[in-house]
This record gives structure tokens, sequence and C-alpha cells, in this order.
């Protein structure tokens, strides 16, 4: 069974979030050299009985879907994380549970991101999204672009909107949900509910029963049931990090959570590497716009934030995209991934110079480190004056906000 890299999502809730503030974070533990693109897709009107083309497969596509921004591993359709212009953000997790994944292609987890982004205006939407088409179409296929060995997972979601979230979690086409309003919550890659399940798949106790792996006498408990012997890891080094918090929890402690590397939240080990991460506030306010920071190149100790707002006319960010290959693309041809093509944008590899700068820790790695908070920081003053001012969001104003933050971080690399 392939070893599931470990991400970590991070939800906090008022009082613990200031200012009456949803504070959404995730680190995407990726392979190493895998790059990850932020692509925006305005909202669409698609034609009847139209379909969309995912990563392995195509499903019926709606009449319409939403505006998103999300950060995906290049090679796929669908995203390990993202928002949507309603205020909707969801992670993805890929997870061993006690029922192997399927390798046959279906929905990736990652598909499901996107499509209940594409498809929900709340979490609770998004996430009878996600069920209806995992019951429709099941989970499966490759999680990474590698020739030599399918690594398939389930997969478990933090679905969050200005309201409330949904820890989502799955084992093939089984499903159990936990709804969270109030506190701070972390998940990552293991099966974390237990007793308390606010919503399920109807036939998931009967499942577990006929499996042999519940007696249908002691109290239901999800993780216990559903998790593969071996794994007796907990997400403590996630949970620690941010319960451990005395202060309010705002933007800025959720990067500093996120840059951690002595908690494990942010990985850097052999084979994986936290390869892109992504921090949004939503506030409770809805006259006051959500703000998504996404770092757009790995290691988020080594990276920007950058803040996107949606507005009716935002900039396309080319800069911060991979390549197309189109049809051309080995990851769509069968049998796949026999070629892995250079995916890396502009951005990416602009920051592959500043990643070894910093590495070598001399001082122009220092300074350089120092330039790129100081950057940072200037972005975040910015969005706190937005989201503090009384005045009306001037839609001109952000429309280029995360363009022209990628431009100016690429010109001071360069």
């Amino acid at each position: 069974m392939a070893v599931a890299p470990p991400s970590y999502c991070f939800v906090a809730f008022p009082p613990r979030a200031k200012d009456g503030l949803v504070v959404f974070g995730k680190n995407s533990a990726r392979p190493r050299d895998e790059v990850q693109e932020i692509m925006y897709f305005s909202a669409a009107d698609h034609e009847p009985e139209s379909k969309v083309e995912c990563t392995y497969i195509s499903i019926d596509q709606v009449p319409r879907t939403h505006a998103i921004v999300i950060s995906r591993p290049a090679w796929l359709w669908g995203a390990e994380m993202g928002a949507n212009e309603h205020g909707v953000c969801i992670a993805n997790e890929a997870i061993n549970a006690r029922e192997p994944a399927a390798e046959t292609e279906a929905l990736l987890g990652m598909d499901l991101v996107r499509l209940g982004l594409e498809r929900g205006t709340t979490a609770k939407e998004a996430l009878d999204v996600i069920v209806a088409l995992l019951e429709e179409h099941g989970q499966g296929g490759n999680y990474y672009e590698d020739a030599d060995s399918c690594h398939s997972f389930q997969s478990a979601y933090l679905i969050v909107d200005r309201e409330e979230a949904w820890v989502l979690e799955t084992v093939g086409k089984y499903w159990a949900a936990e709804q969270i309003t109030e506190g701070v919550k972390c998940i990552c890659n293991q099966l974390s509910l237990t007793t308390k399940i606010d919503a399920e798949h109807p036939e998931l106790r009967s499942y577990a029963q006929s499996q042999g792996w519940w007696t249908g006498e002691d109290e239901f408990n999800f993780s216990e049931v559903f998790s593969s012997a071996d794994d007796h890891l907990d997400c403590c080094a996630g949970k620690d990090s941010i319960e451990k918090k005395e202060e309010s929890i705002t933007v800025q402690t959720m990067i500093d959570i996120l840059r951690d590397k002595a908690s494990g939240v942010c990985i850097d080990s052999e084979s994986f590497l936290t390869t892109a991460s992504v921090v949004s506030v939503l506030p409770q306010n809805r006259s006051s716009p959500c703000i998504h920071y996404f770092t757009g190149t790995p290691d988020p100790s080594r990276s920007i934030f950058k803040p996107f707002i949606f507005v009716d006319d935002v900039k396309l960010v080319p800069k911060a995209q991979s390549p197309c290959f189109g049809d051309n693309d080995p990851a769509k041809k069968e049998p796949r991934f026999l070629e892995k093509p250079d995916r890396r944008h502009e951005l990416y590899k602009a920051h592959e110079w500043a990643r070894a700068v910093i590495e070598s820790d001399q001082e122009q790695g220092r300074q350089l480190r120092k330039t790129m908070l100081e950057l940072e920081k200037q972005g975040l003053e910015a969005m706190e004056e937005i989201l503090t001012s009384s005045d009306p969001l001037d839609p001109t104003e952000v429309g280029d906000l995360f363009y022209d933050c990628v431009d100016t971080e690429i010109k001071f690399f360069k």
C-alpha cells in the first residue's frame, strides 16, 4: 500500500479566530519534484448534455459552474485546494483505510475538490455534490505522475464557508461527515471521525457489519471501524500546533503554523515536500470580501503568500500556470506517464533560484528571506486595510492583485 503523504488542513472559528473571521489553511505534501500551478476559472454556462473531462474520466456537466481559484498538481484536472466566488474553500487529504483504494480509474479525490467548488454555493452544498458524485462514479486511479506503480488512496476533505465547516471522510463510496461551527480543527492523512457523525452514507453501518468490522452492538466509531490496523499515527503535529496557540488565530498565525518544520506540519523529507500552501480568511460579515493567499511554490518557509480576491474581471496569471501539452500530455495518453514533461512555470523557475540561495544559508540567503517576508507583510497589511475598511471594495483595484504580486515576486528574484 502506498504511503499517504502527511499533509495538514486547518480551520479556526471565532472566538478562537480573530475579529469574526474564519481562517482556513492547508499544506499540500506531494512528491518532491511535482509542480503546482495556480489556476483561475471564471463562472460559466454550459450546453445541455455537455460533458466535463476530469483527470481520468468524463462525467455530465452541470448547467452553470462557479468561478474558482485552485492550486493543483500541474498534470491533473482537479485541485489539491482552492476556493470559489461564494466563499467556499475545500482541501483534500489522501488517506489509507482498512479497505484499499481502487486502482481502477475513476474520479480522484482532487477532482472532487474542484467539482465541489464549481458546483456548491455553501460548504454543505459542496459536501452533497461530492458524495453524490462519489456514489455515481466512485473514486480511484493513480494519485501520482508515476508510470512504475499506482498510488491510490481514499480521501478526506475539509469543506469550509463563512458559517461552518464539514469534515468529510470517505472509504470507497461510503462516507461520514462531521459539522464544525466553533473552535479549531485539524485533519491530516488519517481517518479522524469517531462517534460524532452528523451525516453519513445510508448503508455505511450495514456495510461495516457485512465486512465483519463492526458488531452492531458497540458504539459506532468511524475511524476505529475503517482505519487500517497499522495506522496508529495521529494528527498530533497539526493538532498541537493549532491548539497550543494561546493568542487568537489570524492569517499570520496560520501562515506560521504552515511554515513550521519542527512540528512536522511543513514537510521536507526524502520523498515528500510541501509543494504548495494556501491560507484563506472568510469574514462572517458578508459585506467583507474573502481573501485567499496562495504560494504557488514549494516550501512555505521559503515562499511568499500572495493574496487573491474574487471580482468580475480577474486578470489571469500565466506566470503561475504550467505549460499546456494538450492531447500530447503523457498524463492523458494510455499507458500513462511514460514521459515526464517539464511542468515548471515562470514563478516556479524564479523561486528555484531563491530556494537554492536560502538553502546555502549564507548572508545572501538570510537577506533574501528577510526581503521576501517584507514583501509578504506589505500584502498582508494592505489586505488587513480592506477587511477593516467601512468603504465598499473597489473591484478595479483588486482584479489584478494576484497578477501584480506574482509579477513583483518574479522581478524581485531576478
